[in-house]
């Protein structure tokens, strides 16, 4: 049986990897909230998944390098000095960061990169994403990330051609906008479409979930595969197979 560890696990998608975990029979799970410090708790697992807080995913990564624990990380809105953290930690034990858990997002993500790829900067791209009113951070990490993967593919700097909604005599659409628009409202639990622009044509792909439980089998799925490889940087494209 596998001992699991849930930092976060009280909050909505905690609650959902914890209840999945519990019902499969599979893991011996033990949680600690959000905000908790773990510094001086003795960590007897064989993974850990965080889904907690920016500074909760840095605390829980440090108790985990230490004791050489492979750790699972679905919390966003991280800072580039806390990322910076992460990737330090990385270098101790194996590391997953995924903004999105769901299969289907990864393959999103794999699809807008080609996609991008093969369209060019002749079509325009803007993402628009929707979450339910609790959700604090804006845009998601999911369409932070969609928009880090069309800047990649374009040799674009992300935050720099990102445009936030607009408003006002702004002028011409520029080439090297990236749109990220969000909406909020509701128990929507996530909607991502990435829109390719073109003259006389346009592209869409998106992703709709339905339920917070496609996040909560993709954390443990993710967890699963971690079990085992060496230290280092992981993302869900690895677990799926998609290079």
């Amino acid at each position: 049986m596998t001992r699991l560890h849930v930092h976060g696990g009280k909050g909505r998608l905690g609650q959902a990897i914890v209840r999945i975990a519990v019902a499969s029979g599979d893991y011996e799970v033990s949680v600690s909230g959000r905000k908790e410090d773990l510094a001086g708790q003795e960590a007897a697992w064989d993974v850990a998944i965080d889904v907690s807080q920016p500074q909760g995913s840095v605390s829980i990564a440090s108790r985990c390098a230490a004791d050489g624990i492979p750790l699972v990380i679905g919390t966003t809105g991280h800072s580039i000095d806390q990322l910076d953290n992460l990737r330090i930690d990385a270098a101790r034990i194996a590391l997953l960061l995924a903004p999105n858990f769901s299969v289907g997002v990864n393959l999103l993500f794999w699809l807008t990169e080609r996609t991008s790829e093969i369209l060019g900067p002749e079509f325009d791209a803007e993402i628009v994403e929707l979450h339910h009113r609790l959700k604090k951070d804006s845009p998601s990490g999911t369409a932070k990330r969609l928009g880090e993967i069309i800047a990649k593919t374009r040799s674009l700097d992300y935050d720099k051609a990102a445009r936030h909604g607009r408003e006002g005599l702004v002028g011409e659409r520029k080439r090297s906008e990236i749109g990220v628009h969000a909406i909020r409202g509701g128990d929507i639990v996530g909607e991502h479409t990435v829109y390719f622009a073109g003259s006389g044509e346009r592209i869409e792909l998106t992703h709709c979930a339905s339920s917070r439980d496609t996040f909560a089998k993709g954390a443990l799925r993710a967890a699963d595969w971690l079990i085992g490889q060496p230290a280092g940087w992981y993302e869900m494209r690895d677990v799926l197979g998609l290079g």
